[in-house]
């Protein structure tokens, strides 16, 4: 299966497109819904006012909810190089002991080999 322009579709980027998409629906209906609930505690207003009081509030909300997910967004992304930096220190610091334990086994077997 190929997109239009011939490349291969990567159906995890496919998938992860259609959740993004969801995500967003399913927050800017959450978004209609508070804002309704938001507008039906000002009794006073009009409903032009009450209609202009919701689509602001949906739309703040919307970008609110934006906002949130690009500093979790952000956040994750420094913890993944936090994690990857500790993890190559580590690897080095085993790879160290490691040969260092191998020399060592063979200087003494070297030394055992050579003193008898």
């Amino acid at each position: 299966m190929t997109a239009m322009d011939d490349r291969p579709i990567d159906p995890r980027v496919l998938i992860s497109e259609l959740e993004g998409h969801l995500l967003i629906e399913a927050t800017r209906a959450e978004g209609r819904t508070e804002a309704a609930r938001f507008a039906r505690s000002l009794p006073w207003l009009t409903d032009t006012q009450r209609e202009e009081v919701e689509q602001v509030y949906a739309r703040d909300h919307l970008a609110l909810s934006r906002r949130s997910w690009e500093r979790t967004a952000l956040r994750g992304r420094e913890l993944r190089a936090e994690y990857e930096a500790a993890y190559r220190a580590l690897r080095r610091r085993l790879c160290t002991a490691f040969l260092l334990g191998a020399v060592v086994l063979a200087l003494v077997t070297l030394t055992s080999v050579s003193a008898r």
